[in-house]
């Protein structure tokens, strides 16, 4: 049995109670709880609209139709993401694109999708993606969007809460999408939402994800688009709403979690002159969640079984670039190599950070890390 798990979802007993009203008010599906969610997610994004779905992939699939893919069109984005960042394009009716990734960051590299974007004439906007709780170099993707009169559309779903220069990611682009899963940054159970600064996108978003319904009040079954029912939960935006208040705190041991990791890796990373680890890099002015503590080492597999055997709950993300999924053989397509997307697949291991760790679970993963490498020392 795990005994220091990858992550520890917990529901409070304030959120139990909200669910508890929401059955007692006898309003379970769409409603006045999910309004107030979206109002304060969006309100917490600092944007004027937010439009709840029931999970993260189908926020990003509405999000395209609202932002008006269509057949034909490409949308460029990470290789190195879960499948689900590429799998909306395709549900869009587009096809995914992909640049290499920066391998500090594990983002979209500005010089390599500004290279894609010199070879193709049939890419309509770009998804960054912000993995791992870390923004991509947004205001260098949004440059290039402007060049190339592209939408952006921020794939957030694991960065709930971070920043750069203090804009929090949701509004940087023309509209955002996050994930509630539970081992998100704060869940609802099963969930998402699309934000967004644009009355259009939004009225269209929320259009979709109720079957193309009319939302002007001109009658409860007037269908003026093609849509599907990827509406959230009553019960899923109470969690929400109690979850929401306790993200910036949560956010904040995650990110005490990280600082006590740097400090006792560091020894490690730097001995002999050689690296054997690498712990996350953190661009100047951005605000890094943690969503997961991700390393790059040597020996990856080995150590991941290691860590395991001894009760650490490492894991992966992501063993296989979307390019190299089977359900994207003859799908994906690339104007370059992807040399440091496969290379990171390869090599990452992240490391539990949740907000549930004590100190001493934390210096667990070292004293492992350390054993490790070098079975006659610790690192604390």
């Amino acid at each position: 049995m795990t005994e220091i798990p990858i992550a520890d979802p917990e529901v409070s007993a304030s959120a139990i109670d909200r669910v508890h009203a929401v059955l007692e008010e006898g309003q379970l599906a769409d409603g006045p709880e999910v309004r107030a969610f979206e109002r304060a997610f969006a309100n917490f994004c600092g944007v004027r609209h937010g439009v709840a779905t029931s999970n993260g992939t189908t926020a990003l699939h509405a999000a395209l139709e609202a932002l008006g893919v269509e057949a034909g069109d490409a949308v460029l984005t990470s290789p190195f993401s879960f499948v689900a960042s590429a799998n909306a394009i395709r549900l869009a009716g587009a096809t995914p694109v992909f640049a290499d990734i920066d391998p500090a960051t594990y983002a979209l590299d500005p010089r390599s999708v500004e290279n894609v974007l010199r070879r193709r004439d049939d890419v309509v906007g770009l998804m960054p993606v912000h993995l791992y709780g870390l923004p991509a170099p947004m205001p260098e993707l949004l440059d290039l969007a402007e060049e190339h009169d592209l939408f952006v559309l921020e794939d957030a779903c694991q960065a709930h809460g971070s920043e750069i220069d203090g804009q929090r990611v949701g509004s940087f682009g023309d509209a955002a999408c996050f994930s509630f899963y539970p081992t998100k940054n704060m869940t609802t159970g099963e969930g998402g939402i699309i934000t967004t600064d644009d009355d259009d996108v939004a009225a269209r978003a929320a259009a979709y994800i109720n079957h193309g319904r009319c939302e002007d009040g001109a009658g409860d079954y007037e269908h003026r688009r093609l849509g599907h029912n990827y509406r959230l939960t009553s019960l899923a935006a109470a969690i929400g709403r109690v979850q929401l208040e306790s993200l910036p705190a949560r956010n904040r041991a995650r990110m005490e979690n990280a600082r006590v990791y740097d400090e006792h890796l560091e020894e490690l990373r730097t001995r002999d002159g050689e690296w054997k680890l690498r712990t996350p890099h953190v661009p100047r002015g951005t605000r890094h969640v943690y969503h997961q503590y991700t390393i790059r080492v040597e020996d990856r597999d080995e150590l991941h079984t290691y860590l395991n055997d001894r009760g650490i709950g490492a894991g992966i993300y992501y063993p296989t670039p979307i390019h190299r999924q089977p359900a994207y053989e003859g799908v994906a397509t690339a104007a370059t190599d992807l040399p440091q997307a496969e290379f990171a697949a390869e090599s990452v291991l992240s490391l539990p950070v949740h907000p549930n760790l004590e100190r001493e679970d934390l210096l667990s993963v070292v004293d492992a890390i350390a054993a490790f490498y070098e079975p006659t020392n610790d690192l604390h």
